[in-house]
């Protein structure tokens, strides 16, 4: 996803598109442009640098189809194709995820939507995520696109982790390049009493990874804090008690407000964010709420991270560099 600014700038002035930041560091609005459209190689090249400048970058009004989607998605890489989707999502577009797929998980293990997310997101920093993060190698990109969503309520958040690693004091920050975290799938969890199934399939669908806990962002050269609320399990090396405080502080860290930027979804509106330097939050204040929301996802495959020693993740259980 490299380019370099004068091609962007050159965009900017020849097609009419406008990169429009919206936070000081992370977020920018993208005018001008219709993805549906055959995208002229400035265009794209004016998005790629958006991303890899602002993370997150946002459109609106956007008539995008299965197909359309898909195909803006392809002039950025390769879109990942899930082995196991749910029910809601499109049979014929295997790149396409119906994050209302989410809304059966509950119910097919004994439990309403509020509960389950109740139990995945107990703690105030518990529901902040990468997407995949528990992979050998998460995707590079999410391409998120809203069909249907509810007069209020149902925003998601992101938060820059480059600049949360800036933000550290150079004794800290000296102190995290060399250390690595355990990534596992369900560590989040909060179990229920008695018998819990949900559990039961967590524990049988393991994926878990080790993964610099600064990486060295492939493109920018920058370094990224590369933690999460939901899938860290244990800084590597160090007694549990060490492992929940520095996460803790690191964690607090990477959401700090003035590193965050909160969108508000509309009909057509498409979010396109680098994964490898980014954590989100989707919503919860949407689940009591008697009103759809229906989103479409595209991830791009992704490299497999390498920190500040050049040293590369490396899988413990249930994954495999670009196996889905």
């Amino acid at each position: 996803m490299t380019t370099d600014r004068g091609t962007a700038e050159r965009a900017e002035h020849v097609t009419g598109a406008e990169v429009r930041p919206a936070a000081g560091h992370i977020g920018a609005e993208i005018t001008g442009v219709d993805l549906g459209g055959d995208l002229d190689d400035t265009v794209v090249a004016l998005i790629r640098e958006a991303v890899l400048r602002w993370k997150v970058v946002f459109f609106r009004d956007q008539r995008l189809d299965h197909a359309g989607h898909v195909a803006f998605a392809r002039r950025f890489g390769e879109p990942v194709v899930l082995r196991r989707r749910g029910g809601a999502s499109p049979a014929g577009f295997p790149e396409v995820e119906t994050t209302a797929d989410r809304l059966e998980l509950g119910g097919r293990f004994g439990m309403e939507q509020e509960e389950w997310l109740r139990r995945r997101r107990h703690t105030l920093l518990r529901g902040w995520h990468c997407d995949h993060g528990a992979r050998v190698d998460p995707p590079a990109a999410t391409i998120l696109r809203a069909e249907t969503v509810p007069p209020y309520g149902g925003d998601t958040t992101w938060a820059n982790l480059a600049a949360a690693y800036e933000g550290l004091s150079a004794p800290v920050r000296a102190f995290v390049d060399g250390l690595r975290a355990e990534h596992r799938l369900g560590v989040g969890y909060q179990a229920r009493s008695g018998d819990d199934s949900y559990l039961r399939h967590l524990l049988d669908h393991q994926v878990a990874s080790e993964h610099p806990l600064v990486r060295v962002h492939p493109e920018t050269g920058e370094r990224v804090l590369y933690v999460n609320g939901y899938y860290v399990e244990q800084i590597s090396g160090v007694s549990r008690p060490e492992s929940a405080a520095l996460l803790e502080m690191l964690l607090e860290q990477a959401v700090r407000p003035e590193y965050t930027v909160r969108f508000r979804w509309e009909p057509g509106s498409v979010a396109f964010w680098d994964n490898r330097a980014t954590i989100h939050l989707a919503p919860s204040d949407n689940a009591h709420l008697d009103f759809p929301r229906v989103m479409h996802r595209v991830m791009l495959h992704g490299e497999v991270p390498v920190g500040v020693d050049g040293r590369p993740s490396e899988p413990v259980t249930g994954t495999e560099a670009g196996r889905w």
